[in-house]
């Protein structure tokens, strides 16, 4: 990766009318805005269907796209739907803030009755009855994507057909895939297949369309994508051989962090562990097809949590901590040379934060692959590890902070007054200079190849501007810009910078 600059800033938290960030003309809008400051990058979070506590980092699918990113005024344009049934929807009142329970029960119904109302329902309407070319095209992407699209369609509606309750909450049957159970749901379910199928349709035109727009203007995207799979989802419920689950369908252990400075208890992430060994007989091709659909998504892939391919950490399953897990073995180079004889020199991008083992760094060095590093890290003693800029390599990414830090400013708040005036001393911040834009004024400026800045610390957003607070529930995802946000000024003034630092 060259010395360029970029965004860090999720779909999600884009302006929209209908509660939610989509691809619609408010993502044209950003892509212009990043174009006009001299930008190269637009690096968003995963873009799966969210899942437990609305996180795209608990998805239903590896394979599938949010539905909630679809445009729906396109959907007007195209005659599937009517502007005055967008109009009387109940997206949610906050412009600030995604209401997700409002999302989800207004969202499905509304492109529920687009779906009826398209061409590509299982029952068609006359009018479009001459669309042989459309349902052709739709035909081709359901055959195209038959690795994965039957099984998250049919997950997706047996899963509304009980209400919405967890994978691990079915009927035996159907939860253990039963060829009876499983020849029954699918003729029950054939129209609610079609569904999801055809918001997955959706989903890769709208996306796709984006994604070439913003190639012309320049900007490349870089995509997250999460090591672990959901325990409620399509890949878990289709590929149990992938995983560490019993005969009954059941985890053995579950993923997560131990306990640090941050957290006494550790991170109790409650996703299924991999069967290494399996995936190993297998050339780790369930890996690569992943990799090869990431790759088809984005033009860079961020792999989250890489240490988990040194080592992974292991937790009991049912205990309600962190606390009793261990770190168990992980497959290392070998699986990072399938990767490599198969994508050859695609860039990836190794997110390798936290505690680091002498393995952990190794692996990284072996891969070549830009590590991350954190700006806020480094001006705060309870992280471990070196992060100030004058220790960083040419080859790493660069962010103030990330989807799972504070913003810069509310970094500022609850940061101890030693390490305040550490920051302040060390960046030569004088009375009335913004913490933030000192911040990212040392980004620029440093030897990282790649700088990404979140768009909250652009804007100068304190905590209630914050994505994420990892081991919470319940006010996280939320977060969204404000229409009139992206003025021309501040384009111009991060254009400044790009150009002052040589990134353009």
């Amino acid at each position: 990766m060259k010395r360029k600059s970029g965004v860090l800033m999720p779909v999600s938290s884009l302006p929209s009318p209908y509660g939610i960030g989509a691809f619609s003309k408010e993502a044209y809008k950003f892509v212009d805005f990043l174009a006009e400051a001299g930008q190269t990058y637009w690096q968003m979070l995963p873009l799966g269907q969210t899942g437990y506590g609305d996180s795209p980092y608990q998805s239903f699918s590896t394979f599938a796209g949010n539905p909630y990113f679809i445009d729906l005024d396109q959907l007007v344009e195209a005659g599937y739907l009517e502007a005055g049934e967008l109009a009387a929807a109940d997206f949610g009142a906050d412009p600030e803030h995604v209401s997700y329970d409002k999302i989800y029960s207004e969202r499905f119904r509304i492109l529920r009755m687009a779906y009826h109302n398209s061409p590509y329902a299982l029952q068609v309407a006359e009018r479009w009855a001459g669309y042989k070319e459309e349902t052709a095209a739709f035909e081709a992407f359901i055959e195209k994507y038959a690795a994965w699209l039957p099984d998250y369609a049919l997950y997706s509606a047996i899963k509304n057909a009980f209400g919405g309750k967890s994978l691990s909450d079915w009927e035996d049957d159907i939860r253990l895939r039963r060829p009876a159970a499983m020849e029954a749901y699918q003729a029950k379910l054939e129209d609610e297949v079609r569904f999801y199928e055809f918001q997955q349709y959706l989903f890769r035109q709208q996306w796709s369309a984006l994604k070439q727009y913003a190639n012309e203007k320049g900007i490349q995207m870089i995509g997250d994508v999460p090591i672990y799979v959901a325990s409620d989802s399509a890949d878990a419920w289709a590929h149990p051989e992938l995983f560490q689950l019993d005969e009954h369908g059941r985890p053995s252990a579950v993923a997560g962090c131990p306990p640090d400075g941050f957290s006494a208890t550790g991170q109790l992430w409650g996703n299924p562990l991999y069967r290494w060994d399996y995936h190993k007989e297998t050339g780790y091709q369930w890996w690569l097809e992943r990799l090869a659909a990431c790759f088809e998504l984005y033009d860079i892939v961020r792999i989250d949590h890489f240490r988990g391919f040194d080592e992974y950490f292991a937790i009991p399953y049912g205990d309600t901590t962190a606390a009793n897990g261990k770190w168990m073995p992980g497959p290392g180079m070998d699986i990072m040379n399938a990767i490599k004889e198969r994508f050859g020199d695609r860039p990836i991008i190794a997110e390798d934060l936290g505690f680091l083992t002498p393995t952990v760094l190794q692996l990284v060095k072996d891969t070549g692959y830009p590590g991350m590093k954190l700006l806020q890290f480094a001006f705060d003693s309870r992280e471990p590890g070196d992060y100030l800029p004058h220790n960083y390599p040419h080859n790493c990414v660069l962010y103030t902070g990330t989807h799972d830090n504070d913003t810069v400013m509310g970094w500022k708040e609850h940061v101890s007054a030693e390490d305040l005036d550490f920051t302040r001393r060390y960046l030569n911040i004088h009375p009335g200079d913004a913490l933030n834009w000192a911040m990212i004024r040392a980004a620029f400026a440093s030897v990282a190849d790649t700088v990404i800045i979140p768009m909250q610390d652009y804007l100068g957003l304190g905590s209630e501007a914050r994505i994420n607070t990892p081991s919470t529930l319940g006010r996280n995802w939320q977060w969204r810009m404000k229409p009139d946000a992206i003025a021309p000024e501040l384009a111009g003034r991060i254009r400044e910078l790009t150009e002052l630092y040589g990134r353009m």
